[in-house]
Parts: structure tokens; sequence; C-alpha cells
């Protein structure tokens, strides 16, 4: 059971979002989109719909430093729940290559 903790209560529009992305996956739409300038709440946001859906969610950030970000916030208003944080350092490993166009070939 996915238990939210926080004193937020929602602003604005969140809890339209909330509703509608809550909705939208108990109807199983595979896509959905949360768009938000920075600091308008989308984490709580997303805190809330997996909080309301309580399913197991991945969430996946475009750079390490927001990974980190969102793993930190997640596991405030997840405490007694299991949040991970995995980076993948996959820009650091170089596997061996052959490019035949050029005749090249890359060692690892």
């Amino acid at each position: 059971m996915f238990k939210l903790v926080t004193k937020l209560t929602p602003r604005g529009d969140q809890q339209k979002a909330i509703n509608l992305l809550t909705q939208g996956i108990k109807k199983g739409l595979r896509h959905q989109v949360l768009l938000g300038v920075t600091g308008s709440g989308k984490t709580f946001t997303i805190a809330n719909v997996i909080a309301n859906v309580q399913r197991p969610t991945l969430v996946i950030a475009p750079n390490k430093t927001l990974a980190a970000q969102l793993y930190s916030e997640l596991k405030k208003f997840f405490p007694y729940n299991a949040v991970e944080y995995f980076v993948s350092y996959y820009d650091y490993y170089q596997p061996e290559a052959y490019i035949p166009q050029t005749d090249t070939y890359i060692q690892k």
C-alpha cells in the first residue's frame, strides 16, 4: 500500500491534474502528459496519482541531477514505501565497434 505523507494540499490546477491522470490510468490510457513550469508541483501531483492508483511506479528522469531530486522528494512523500534510485553509467561505457564505411575498428 502506497501511503503519501505530506502536510501539503493540492493548489490551483493540481487537483484537476491529479483527478485526470488518475482516471486516465484507471481507464488504461498508455500515454499522458503532465506539463508545468519549474516549481509548479509536478512531483507532488505525481505522488498523489501514485497514492490514488496504488500501483508500483517507475519514474524516469532525463539526467542524473533531476533523478536525484525526484528520488529525494519521492522518498519524503513515501517514507514507508520502497523508493529506489538507479543511475545508469552507460555514457561511460565504450563498447568495441567496427565502422565498415571507413574500415575503422574502435577498441574497448
